[in-house]
């Protein structure tokens, strides 16, 4: 008996090395299989959801583009985008070396967090902006030369005809009032009612766009704007456009397309 259990024991270890094979195969198989029907599953989702995860690597990248050009500093201003009725922004304390495109925060505009993470202190005046204009975008900074005329106490006159860009003869300046705080929200959301940027007293600059790049971009000619303005400044108190000059200005614009706004405004 025991020669026939040891003759069954070496068939049965014969069979189960000759199937290992064909069971790895077949696991290999399933597991294609199975790959498979994620792959077509993915592809198959809808839109919105690679539409966010677009636009969260966009705003990491437009987030990093704002320190390389010198816009913002350690963890100084914040980014974000309209998600449908919603908005992705830049997390509370996030830098150029540390923000991520899964660390944007999604939101809703009355301030609920989807998911994990802590957003800007700054989202009411985002989410307000929102609420209130048709911005897709919108770009809050510490730049150097827009907090040096904010801490005056005034904003930027039209002393160059590409204050136009923002549209109209000026940009307005808006009190300081406590970073994160409902009146500073307020603040910023009646000022870009009929411009697309202001001046934060104390504090810095706020701007909107139709894209996170347009807003880049507007918050940086901003800042070259404040800096020629100060500069001006060195040498008396700089000319400024009249009304009739500002018209012809924006009627040049209508008429052409020259400028990022062709509406003109009420001067």
């Amino acid at each position: 008996p025991r020669a026939g259990q040891v003759r069954e024991g070496r068939r049965s270890r014969a069979a189960a090395t000759e199937l290992a094979p064909q069971a790895e195969e077949a696991a290999l198989r399933a597991g294609r299989v199975r790959e498979g029907r994620r792959s077509r599953a993915a592809a198959a989702e809808p839109g919105p959801q690679a539409e966010e995860a677009a636009l969260r690597a966009e705003l990491a990248r437009q987030y990093r583009e704002l320190d390389a050009r010198g816009l913002n500093e350690l963890a100084s201003g914040n980014v974000s985008a309209r998600l449908g009725d919603e908005m992705l922004i830049s997390p509370a304390g996030a830098t150029a070396g540390s923000i991520r495109p899964e660390a944007v925060v999604r939101m809703t505009l009355d301030g609920a967090v989807q998911g994990e993470g802590k957003p800007s202190s700054e989202w009411r005046m985002h989410a307000g902006i929102y609420k209130r204009t048709r911005a897709k975008a919108v770009v809050h900074t510490h730049s150097d030369h827009c907090v040096a005329l904010s801490c005056q106490g005034r904003g930027l006159p039209g002393f160059h005809y590409l204050v136009g860009s923002f549209g109209g003869s000026d940009v307005p300046w808006v009190p300081y009032s406590t970073f994160g705080s409902e009146e500073l929200a307020a603040d910023a959301v009646k000022a870009l009612q009929e411009r697309s940027a202001c001046l934060l007293g104390s504090h810095g600059m706020v701007c909107r766009g139709r894209s996170l790049e347009q807003a880049v971009t507007r918050a940086h000619r901003l800042e070259i704007m404040c800096r020629q303005y100060l500069l001006a400044c060195q040498l008396g108190e700089p000319y400024l456009l009249t009304k009739a000059e500002w018209q012809d200005f924006f009627n040049k614009v209508r008429k052409t397309g020259y400028g990022p706004d062709k509406k003109p405004p009420s001067l």
